[in-house]
């Protein structure tokens, strides 16, 4: 059974989890270099949402490939007017079945 900590913030609690490595994922799966995530699978009512939760959470240098069956343009406008040059993108394919687009945190 594990410990539970309870602390007088959010920062108190933050910073202990960035030094303690028991809050690190356990699943036994490792991260990939830039894993693809397939838009289409997700409810289009919630899609841009999270798109933009998996594209925070990216550390500075990292990346992820969005893929789909449009070219998101809509999307792209609104990853440039949210995070201005947080983030780049690249083509990797454009169409006509499928688009997959390199997102990568610029920081």
């Amino acid at each position: 059974m594990s410990n539970i900590e309870i602390h007088q913030s959010r920062e108190d609690a933050a910073s202990a989890a960035a030094h303690d490595h028991a809050t690190e994922c356990t699943c036994g799966e490792v991260n990939e270099d830039l894993p693809e995530f397939d838009v289409q699978t997700i409810p289009h009512a919630i899609r841009h949402q999270a798109i933009f939760g998996a594209v925070e959470a990216l550390k500075p240098g990292a990346g992820l490939i969005i893929s789909a069956n449009h070219n998101p343009l809509p999307l792209l406008a609104q990853l440039e007017a949210r995070y201005e040059d947080r983030f780049s993108t690249s083509y990797l394919d454009q169409g006509p079945d499928r688009w997959r687009i390199l997102i990568r945190n610029a920081a």
